[in-house]
């Protein structure tokens, strides 16, 4: 474990092999502004990692033996006020896991071939209260569980919840724009999408903007994006 100053970005890495591990500490404590606080090889110890170290950001295997990052996931974001922000890492991006954690509330989610720069930029994207969305990954996947969500296989019952801009709002969204490029595309103010956005998860009940394009998916209210 690393000795975090003040200021840094700490990073609490979850993984059971020892050698990604090793790469992904490289590549961030190469970083100024970032930290490897901890690391852990399975996910039952990472409630009480997070409570002894708390970390900004977890990446967090979805595969591990004894309590992988769906159950972690879930657990962290149940019991710990204030909780890390959590990015789970996989070998493919079609992994039922990686469905699972998202739904669970997990922040996005990292390939393990990405890219060293593509890591360092998520995890900041994260801490500065983004979400990393793939769409035609998380298009994919929520197109196998159409009809298994909270809709019954429409979006017909909460689809009068929405205004019209809060519609076009959710679509942006599916397609992975930023707050800031949905205000250029519906020319309006990044407050006033960031109020949509936060109305659109009201009433979706959702946690975050991905939960949120995950059930627009499963519902069938956004077929293509």
């Amino acid at each position: 474990m690393t000795e975090r100053s003040e200021g840094l970005i700490g990073v609490l890495l979850v993984d059971d092999e020892r050698l990604i591990r090793a790469g992904l500490a490289a590549i961030v404590n190469a970083e100024p502004d970032l930290r490897v606080v901890g690391e852990a090889g399975d996910g039952a110890e990472v409630p009480g990692q997070v409570s002894r170290l708390r970390p900004d950001v977890i990446l967090m295997d979805v595969r591990m033996p004894k309590l992988d990052g769906i159950q972690a996931t879930r657990h962290i974001l149940e019991n710990v006020p204030e909780p890390p922000r959590i990015i789970v890492v996989t070998t493919f991006e079609n992994d039922e896991y990686v469905y699972d954690a998202l739904k669970a509330g997990a922040h996005g989610f990292l390939l393990k071939r990405t890219r060293p720069e593509d890591i360092l930029r998520a995890i900041r994207m994260v801490v500065h209260g983004d979400t990393l969305l793939f769409p035609a990954a998380i298009r994919a996947l929520a197109a196998e569980h159409r009809g298994a969500g909270r809709g019954g296989g429409t979006g017909a019952r909460w689809h009068g919840q929405l205004t019209e801009r809060e519609g076009d709002v959710l679509r942006l969204m599916a397609r992975g724009h930023s707050n800031a490029e949905i205000a250029a595309e519906l020319f309006v103010s990044p407050q006033t999408v960031k109020t949509h956005v936060g109305n659109v998860l009201a009433k979706l009940q959702a946690r975050d903007r991905t939960q949120a394009v995950i059930f627009a998916y499963e519902t069938g209210y956004i077929v293509t994006a």
